[in-house]
């Protein structure tokens, strides 16, 4: 097997375990919250490691995912103190949106095809009309704020994927953003609403699927052209 192949193969599966050890440190599988402390930030950090080599030729978007990638690691560690860390945690990964947004339209102008940002305004709105009541009064300003920025950043990946609707990154990409998407509305339903049976397995299943997805879209190698 090709080196690099082989090396990719064990980050994925490493990158794949420790998610797993995540999720089961919940009361509803292993009961052993040390596992989260360790393993959820390991997860996001070997994703940040699959992605490090990617993308150098088209370094604008390299270098925001990246960022986006590390301001995710930054929410995942505030999120470890659900309480303390909700509002810190909302603004690290705001901040990773937006830097995510830059990535996306450094590739095409935002909002080049209209249909997704309508249909991911309606998502939003339904999303928020059921989760509203449930929200602390000092947190809807930032809550607002976040899906905004959440549904920008899924929806300009989506206008990727339609610009080029060959290219199976771009596809991969906008499927990392409705996956994005996914998790922070059922984490949001979670706390605001109905506590889900099992939630931290689908709410950080679907997160690192999409930040995999999202990763995977810089191309591998150098010698790719300029998107």
């Amino acid at each position: 097997m090709n080196p690099g192949r082989a090396a990719l193969a064990l980050l994925t599966v490493l990158t794949v375990v420790s998610a797993a050890l995540s999720i089961a440190s919940a009361p509803w599988a292993l009961g052993q919250p040390w596992l989260n402390f360790v393993f959820k930030p390991l997860a996001t950090v070997l994703i940040i490691v699959m992605a490090w080599p990617r993308g150098r030729a088209v370094p604008l978007q390299r270098r925001w995912v990246l960022a986006g990638l590390l301001l995710s690691l930054a929410g995942d560690v505030a999120l470890l103190w659900p309480q303390q860390g909700f509002l810190p945690g909302l603004v690290s990964f705001l901040l990773a949106h937006l830097a995510y947004l830059l990535a996306f339209t450094r590739t095409q102008r935002l909002a080049a095809r209209w249909w997704p940002f309508a249909a991911y305004a309606g998502v939003a709105a339904v999303v928020l009309a059921g989760l509203w009541p449930g929200v602390p009064a000092a947190l809807r300003v930032p809550v607002l704020a976040y899906v905004l920025c959440l549904g920008a950043m899924a929806a300009q990946a989506a206008v990727l994927w339609r610009c080029q609707p060959a290219d199976a990154a771009a596809r991969r990409l906008a499927l990392g953003g409705a996956l994005f998407l996914v998790s922070d509305a059922l984490l949001a339903t979670s706390r605001f609403a109905t506590p889900l049976p099992m939630a931290s397995l689908w709410i950080l299943a679907s997160y690192w699927c999409a930040q995999a997805c999202i990763a995977s879209w810089l191309p591998a190698g150098v010698a790719s052209a300029q998107r």
